[in-house]
């Protein structure tokens, strides 16, 4: 008889069948409601592109999803062009990690190389904190400060920058999710061997040439990967952007001027009584399924980044 086999049964407690059936269920549960998400959404999305073509969706320069409810109405006729909406969260995205990414990985940098050991101990706590903070107070301090800040600074040097801007809701949107960006690549720096370190010293390295040259080459990976997943952090934002952006469906490439994002027009269109066998409604599914495939997109690639460019230190 096989003394490990034998050992194992004897181990075996009948109140363990009870707990590996308890993890599967959650396990199933977790996976099945991925599942069903994606179906609703692809079900929806694919009604959706049976009335309006997917390439009038995706490259249309106008979008006013209004139906009209009689044939004499004004401006009754629907457009669905969605690629305001798609450049509009790039624009408030590129703003956004315009400000994370350098904030947030020279900070990692700072608590990781540069802070004692008590400063670490109060800065990163506090930094984090910005995390735990509604989004909604993100906004009413984008509205409050931020929108009439950069008005009267773009008054005083000449430009011309509203007070609901692509500017101010990308600029919110970067000061939220430093702490994202911060506490991950924190973690990647952090974990690069001390050996690494000690070597460059010894080589006669200064303490940024050893940083320059050593530990973000071996945490580069990682730190990519957590950029890339502030993307997905920041294309999802609603709150800030309807607060600080407005809600107008202009095509701009101007951070200056108004412009709205994918997840406000989701709002929009799901607010209120709707009927949701109207294109209307359903043009909501098919920006969910858009945005859903770009997010799903952008975390492969990050983790395809992490998979193929890791450095493996012994």
């Amino acid at each position: 008889m096989n003394p490990v086999k034998a050992l194992t049964d004897k181990a075996f407690h009948p109140g363990e069948a009870l707990v590996r059936a308890l993890l599967f269920l959650s396990a199933a549960v977790a996976v099945l409601t991925t599942f069903g998400i994606l179906a609703t959404l692809v079900f929806e999305a694919f009604r959706f592109f049976d009335t309006v073509p997917v390439d009038e969706f995706l490259f249309g320069l106008r979008w006013s999803p209004q139906l009209a409810l009689r044939v004499d109405q004004v401006a009754g006729s629907g457009s669905f062009g969605a690629l305001p909406l798609f450049v509009g969260t790039l624009l408030i995205t590129a703003v956004a990690l315009c400000i994370a990414v350098p904030v947030g990985i020279m900070a990692a940098l700072y608590l990781t190389e540069y802070a004692t050991k008590p400063v670490r101990a109060v800065a990163k706590p506090v930094l984090e904190i910005l995390a735990g903070v509604p989004t909604v107070v993100y906004g009413f301090f984008a509205v409050a400060a931020v929108g009439p800040f950069l008005r009267d600074f773009g008054d005083v040097v000449g430009l011309q920058i509203t007070s609901e801007s692509a500017l101010a809701a990308g600029f919110v949107i970067g000061v939220m999710i430093i702490p994202f960006v911060s506490s991950l690549s924190d973690d990647v720096i952090h974990a690069v061997p001390q050996s690494l370190r000690d070597g460059s010293a010894a080589m006669g390295a200064t303490r940024f040439e050893t940083i320059r040259y050593v530990i973000m080459p071996a945490a580069l990976p990682g730190v990519m990967g957590a950029v890339l997943l502030a993307v997905s952090r920041a294309m999802g934002e609603t709150m800030i952007v309807v607060m600080a952006a407005g809600m107008a469906a202009k095509l701009s490439f101007n951070p200056f001027e108004a412009v709205t994002t994918v997840t406000v027009q989701i709002v929009a269109l799901l607010v209120g009584d709707q009927e949701f066998d109207s294109p209307k409604t359903m043009a909501a599914y098919a920006l969910g399924f858009v945005l859903f495939c770009i997010t799903l997109a952008l975390n492969v690639w990050a983790l395809r980044i992490v998979q193929k460019y890791r450095e493996r230190y012994e």
